[in-house]
């Protein structure tokens, strides 16, 4: 089969793991990663991977199957940065759905789900790499249940969230309140495209936060 991704951000940390799975599928598909629309030829499936693209129903006729990686269990959680809001708002267990590609962005039915743990001493690194690892399994299973001739199942309509866009100042830490009561914030802030951050006397500090090994002192 042909398989096609496209990750809006060439730096994001998915895209080494995509590198890696093209390579370790190199004899079983024809696989492209693409970080603008318009660098794609037709496929059998796209895979929209961490993609702030709106693909239109023309695009998408390029493709045999147009399908999203969206971290919520669907319909809850529509929108951007489901797991990190989630995350903050104390989930332990996640929700990954693979879906049909659709309009309105995030309501196209549903292929497949998966649930992972997410540790509460996790840091950003170790977040994504469950949430990578579980993605991978979701596009191994859409395709094969692409290949076997199913189809997906239509997305309630009860139950349905929203969560807004982040942006940069989400990222920020609040001077008067303790590390403990901000610590998933410290722990979900991406330290490479959107570091914690805190204003002080004055000043603008970048906050990261790493483990330590039990023998660091």
């Amino acid at each position: 089969m042909r398989i096609a991704f496209l990750c809006s951000d060439p730096e994001h940390p998915v895209v080494p793991r995509l590198k890696a799975w093209k390579e370790d599928n190199e004899l079983l598909h024809d696989v492209e990663i693409a970080h603008a629309l318009d660098e794609l030829r037709p496929a059998d499936i796209l895979f929209l991977v961490s993609c702030s693209h709106l693909v239109s129903e023309e695009q998408r006729a390029n493709f045999g199957r147009t399908m999203v990686l969206h971290a919520s269990d669907l319909p809850k959680g529509r929108g951007w940065s489901p797991h990190i809001w989630e995350i903050l708002a104390g989930a332990k267990v996640l929700t990954l759905s693979l879906i049909e590609a659709a309009d309105p962005v995030d309501t196209g039915d549903v292929w497949a789900k998966t649930q992972f743990d997410v540790p509460e001493t996790a840091l950003f690194d170790e977040i994504n790499s469950l949430l990578f690892d579980a993605e991978l399994k979701l596009i191994d299973e859409g395709i094969r249940m692409v290949k076997n001739g199913e189809s997906p199942s239509p997305q309630a309509e009860a139950g349905r969230t929203w969560y807004p866009r982040r942006s940069p100042s989400d990222s920020e830490i609040d001077s008067e309140k303790s590390i403990a009561e901000q610590f998933d914030l410290l722990r979900v802030a991406d330290p490479d495209r959107y570091p914690a951050f805190m204003n002080y006397r004055g000043a603008k500090y970048r906050i990261t936060l790493r483990k330590m090994d039990h023998d660091e002192t």
